[in-house]
C-alpha cells in the first residue's frame, strides 16, 4: 500500500481540538490500514514520530436531509499520540 494515501485527512471536530491540545491527534485512515502503516505514514508526511496508535470503527450514521432519509458512510479514525514537544498546525 501506498504510504501517503493511508491517511486521508485529519478529524476537525471539537473533541479532536480539545484533544490535541494533550498532544493526541486525530486521522481518518483507510479500512486496512494498521497501526504500523499508520505509524510510518505519519513520520512521512509530518516528520514526526508516534509513541502510541489507537485505531476504531466509525460506525454509518442514518441521517435524514431534506426530507429524504440517507446515510453517512463510517470508516475508521486513528488516535495518534506524540510526545510532549511535538506540535502538528492544521492549516
Amino acid at each position: 500500500m501506498i504510504i501517503k494515501n493511508i491517511i486521508k485527512n485529519p478529524r476537525i471536530t471539537e473533541k479532536a481540538t480539545f484533544s490535541a491540545e494533550h498532544n493526541v491527534y486525530t486521522f481518518d485512515v483507510t479500512d486496512s490500514a494498521n497501526k504500523t502503516e499508520i505509524k510510518k505514514a505519519i513520520f512521512a508526511v509530518y516528520k514526526i514520530k508516534p509513541i502510541k496508535i489507537n485505531v476504531l470503527k466509525v460506525e454509518d450514521k442514518r441521517i435524514f436531509s431534506k426530507g429524504k432519509k440517507g446515510v453517512k458512510s463510517g470508516g475508521r479514525k486513528a488516535y495518534v499520540y506524540f510526545k510532549k514537544d511535538d506540535k502538528i498546525e492544521f492549516v
